[in-house]
């Protein structure tokens, strides 16, 4: 069993079944005609409990093998121009070369025991990160899991330096709007806040926050003896790709003292634009910012960050056991990253980052961005022309939401079951995925662009492909009903 185990003496082991792997992958990807093989769980399910996990194969061929009909087969491939689903990239090869180097090398970034110049990397990086944002000398932050930690580690550091005692943690108030991410309320819930700690401000017709909402319930939040602990804005919300008027929001935390977060997961990527990083003017005011790399800077997962503006916030993290991280090991200036997270043991996420920015450079990023974000404007351009459709805004960054409207249908429930029925027959499909969302009370379809090897042609395609399954669903209802 030793023979598995990667040191001095299996490194010839370690390159050759690797590179069988690699093989085995590149051999997929080059052979994949859709981004889904269409199975149902019903029929993959079965195939993966009928292996007996206590019966290994003892080669790492068979395994390879097997995995390709539990796995990569039916796999769902987001390299795929025709993946226009969740808030998935295609990866840049560069990360997924530091992939292969940290998993290998396996350093831990708590502590520099551990890791060494991986901690040294990870902090550049930050500091890299928090100059693009403007945050100011005292800036730091730390590599987390993804934004729904980096939300809530945000939050945390908000609600310690709002200084209020935890008996009266239910006085505490976080404003965010309406289409902010839902890891907002679950963060509150874990900071055990009350239940009526998150105000939900209303947004306009672009589903940006209205800075008149929210001046008028910070009003009303002082007005009631309740404490207004933070305001979350969005770059880039999920479903829209909207952002948040952040000039307007920074003045008003300024006026309420109120801690400024910005959920930038989605919309970082506008730190590497050359075309469009004025989208996010008044970020450098926030207080806190989450960053997504495994969005828009085309990372494999994951790979996000929290930034803050003042580094002494982050001692809110901070617990020094003695077999770890002593008080002594601070006072001797050692760089212990664990002194900043919510997280002990972590992957060296990092370097997927600083491979990308050796190889391709920010710039590079940028333009994959801006090849996204245009190719959302010629959809929506599409989508807007064609009267089989309703598309909601018109994008900032590279989501569109429509929905399927037939001619000659008026029920507004058979129109939904009509769009539930196109997404759900396209997956099964295997040509096209495409998300879902509600905007008010109706069913709405999504393409999320995070592809550049995405074409108007392939957009065309797909529209088509809904409505044909629309049309079918409705016809065959129209069958059922006579």
């Amino acid at each position: 069993m030793r023979a598995h185990l990667l040191n001095n003496t299996t490194a010839e082991h370690y390159r050759s079944t690797v590179s069988a792997g690699v093989e085995r992958v590149a051999a997929t990807l080059a052979a994949t005609e859709r981004p889904f093989s269409g199975i149902g769980v019903d029929e993959l399910s079965p195939v993966v409990d009928a292996i007996d996990l206590d019966r290994p194969l003892g080669d790492a061929a068979a395994a390879l093998d097997e995995l390709g009909e539990v796995y990569l087969r039916d796999a769902v491939y987001f390299h795929h121009p025709r993946y226009l689903g969740h808030l998935n990239c295609p990866v840049v090869i560069p990360a997924v070369l530091g992939e292969a180097v940290l998993s290998a090398v396996n350093s831990s970034l708590d502590t520099w025991d551990q890791s060494a110049g991986g901690t040294l990397i990870e902090r550049r990086l930050i500091d890299w990160t928090t100059e693009r944002i403007g945050l100011g000398p005292a800036a730091d932050g730390i590599f987390t899991s993804g934004g729904t930690q980096s939300n809530l580690q945000a939050l945390l550091l908000a609600r310690e330096e709002a200084k209020v005692r935890p008996e009266h943690f239910t006085r505490l108030r976080i404003f965010t709007s309406e289409c902010s991410h839902f890891s907002v309320q679950k963060s509150a819930k874990l900071l055990g806040l009350g239940p009526d700690a998150v105000v939900s401000v209303p947004v306009d017709r672009n589903k940006r926050m209205q800075t008149v909402a929210l001046a008028r319930a910070l009003e009303q939040c002082v007005a009631e003896d309740a404490v207004p602990m933070a305001v979350v804005a969005t770059a880039g919300t999920t479903d829209f790709g909207s952002i948040d008027p952040l000039p307007e929001i920074a003045a008003l935390c300024e006026q309420f003292a109120t801690w400024m977060h910005v959920d930038a997961a989605y919309g970082c990527g506008l730190l590497a634009s050359r075309e469009r990083s004025g989208l996010l003017e008044g970020i450098a005011h926030a207080d806190s910012v989450t960053v997504d790399y495994h969005k828009s800077f085309f990372q494999p997962v994951s790979s996000s960050a929290v930034l803050v503006r003042d580094r002494a916030t982050l001692r809110h993290a901070t617990y020094h056991a003695e077999y770890l991280n002593p008080r002594r090991m601070a006072e001797e200036r050692i760089p212990n990253q664990v002194d900043k997270s919510l997280q002990t043991t972590r992957r060296f996420d990092a370097l997927k980052l600083w491979m990308t920015l050796r190889v391709m450079g920010a710039d590079g990023i940028g333009e994959l961005f801006d090849e996204v974000c245009d190719l959302a404007a010629e959809g929506w351009k599409l989508l807007a022309a064609d009267p089989r459709f309703d598309v909601v805004v018109q994008p900032q960054l590279s989501t569109l939401v429509f929905r399927y409207i037939p001619s000659g249908v008026t029920s507004p429930e058979q129109i939904d079951r009509a769009n539930l029925h196109a997404r759900k027959a396209l997956f099964a499909s295997g040509e096209a995925i495409v998300a879902g969302t509600k905007v008010g009370d109706r069913q709405y379809l999504k393409f999320t662009l995070l592809n550049p090897e995405t074409t108007v042609h392939d957009i065309a395609t797909v529209l088509d492909l809904i409505s044909g399954h629309a049309e079918k669903y409705l016809g065959d209802s129209l069958d059922r009903a006579s």
